[in-house]
C-alpha cells in the first residue's frame, strides 16, 4: 500500500514582480515536486490588506501572479492554485480562530513589532492576520509549511493555535503543522550587489534583478551591469571578492541543471567576464521566454484564467469549507439547514 502523501500549504502575497530569485529559489522547485506531495498553492490576496492597497493594481497582481505560476508550470491537474478571497473559509474561520486566541500572542510576533514600529497608525489586519494566517495553513490539515526563518514564528503561532483548540474542545480537530525551511533552491544573489538576495523590494532598481517579464536586451543589459571583481578567473569560490562571478555561476547551474564540474568545463574556453556574463543572460532568456509566452497567452484569455481558478477554487472549497463548518459546530453554532 502506498504511503499516504504529506499535505503542503503555500501561500504568496500577489504584490510586486516575481523575479528570477523567486523563480530559482522557489517556484522552479514547486513545479518540479507536485509529484510529491498534495499542494495548495494560495495566493492570499486578503493578507495583501493589511496595507492600503490600490484596487485596480491590486486585482491586476492577484491575476499576473495566477498566471506567472501556471506559466512557470503550476499545473491544475496535480495542484490546487486558488486566490484565498474565493474560499470562504479563510476570512470566516478567521473570526472563529481569533475568538481562541490571546492577544499576548500576537502583540509579541516579531514582525508585528519591527511593522508596527515604523507607522504611525496601525490597522487592526495588521496585528490579527497571523491568525488568518493560521487558518490558512490548518484549514487544510497541511502537514507542511515551507517558509523562510522571516516566516517561521508565523507557523509556531499557527501550531499553538491548532493545539489551544484541540484543548479547549478536547479532541484531535486540527492536525498540528510543522514549518519546514525548503531545500535550498538556487540562492540568487542581486545583480547590483552580490552580498544581498534578489530583492521582489528592490526588482524596481534597474540593475539589481531580472524580472521574469523582462525582455531579451533588458535581461542582456541586467547582466552585462552585473558587479563582479578585477580578476578574470571563473571559478566557484567561497573568497567574498567572487561573489559576483560565484552569483552568475549558481544562475547558469539553477537554470541549466548541471553539476558544478559540467558548468566550469561550459566555461573552460571563455575570455573573461564579458563572456559569462553573456553566456548567462542566454540560457535565462532561453528559460524565460516560453514563461513568458505563456504568460501573455493566459493575460490575454481571462476567460481561461478564470476558469482555471474556478476549478483550484472549488477544490480548495471542498477541503476548507466543510472543515470550518465543523468548527462552527464544536463551537456551538448553529448551522443553516440545507435546502
Amino acid at each position: 500500500m502506498e504511503p499516504t502523501k504529506k499535505r503542503v500549504f503555500s501561500g504568496i502575497q500577489p504584490t510586486g514582480n516575481i523575479h528570477l530569485g523567486n523563480y530559482l529559489g522557489a517556484v522552479k522547485n514547486w513545479a518540479a515536486k507536485q509529484d510529491e506531495k498534495i499542494n495548495y498553492f494560495c495566493i492570499v490576496d486578503l493578507h495583501s490588506l493589511t496595507v492600503p492597497q490600490d484596487p485596480a493594481d491590486l486585482r491586476f497582481q492577484t491575476r499576473s501572479l495566477a498566471a506567472m505560476l501556471l506559466a512557470c508550470g503550476i499545473d491544475p491537474a496535480k495542484s490546487t492554485l486558488f486566490i484565498q478571497s474565493h474560499v470562504r473559509a479563510h476570512a470566516e474561520g478567521c473570526w472563529l480562530l481569533n475568538c481562541i486566541t490571546p492577544l499576548g500572542w500576537l502583540q509579541r510576533m516579531t514582525q508585528f513589532k519591527d511593522k508596527s514600529a515604523k507607522q504611525e497608525s496601525v490597522l487592526t489586519g495588521l496585528l490579527d492576520y497571523p491568525v488568518l494566517m493560521a487558518g490558512d495553513i490548518i484549514f487544510y490539515d497541511a502537514n507542511e509549511v515551507p517558509v523562510g526563518e522571516d516566516q517561521k514564528q508565523h507557523v509556531e503561532l499557527a501550531r499553538d493555535i491548532a493545539q489551544r483548540f484541540n484543548s479547549l474542545y478536547e479532541q484531535e480537530f486540527f492536525v498540528i503543522p510543522e514549518p519546514v525551511i525548503p531545500e535550498a533552491g538556487a540562492r540568487v544573489m542581486g545583480l547590483d550587489d552580490p552580498t544581498v538576495k534578489m530583492s521582489k523590494s528592490l526588482a524596481h532598481v534597474r540593475g539589481h534583478a531580472i524580472r521574469l517579464l523582462d525582455d531579451p536586451k533588458e535581461i542582456e543589459r541586467s547582466f552585462k551591469r552585473a558587479v563582479t571583481d578585477s580578476g578574470n578567473e571563473i571559478v566557484f569560490s567561497d573568497d567574498p571578492e567572487k561573489a559576483g562571478v560565484n552569483n552568475l555561476l549558481g544562475i547558469y547551474k539553477a537554470i541549466t541543471g548541471k553539476s558544478e564540474a559540467e558548468v566550469l568545463a561550459d566555461f573552460a574556453d571563455a575570455r573573461g567576464y564579458g563572456d559569462l556574463k553573456k553566456r548567462v543572460a542566454a540560457v535565462t532568456i532561453e528559460a524565460l521566454l516560453p514563461i513568458q509566452a505563456r504568460y501573455q497567452q493566459l493575460m490575454a484569455d481571462p476567460a481561461e484564467l478564470d476558469r482555471l481558478l474556478a476549478i483550484g477554487a472549488e477544490q480548495a472549497a471542498a477541503v476548507a469549507n466543510p472543515k470550518v463548518d465543523q468548527m462552527k459546530e464544536i463551537m456551538g453554532l448553529v448551522l443553516p439547514q440545507q435546502k
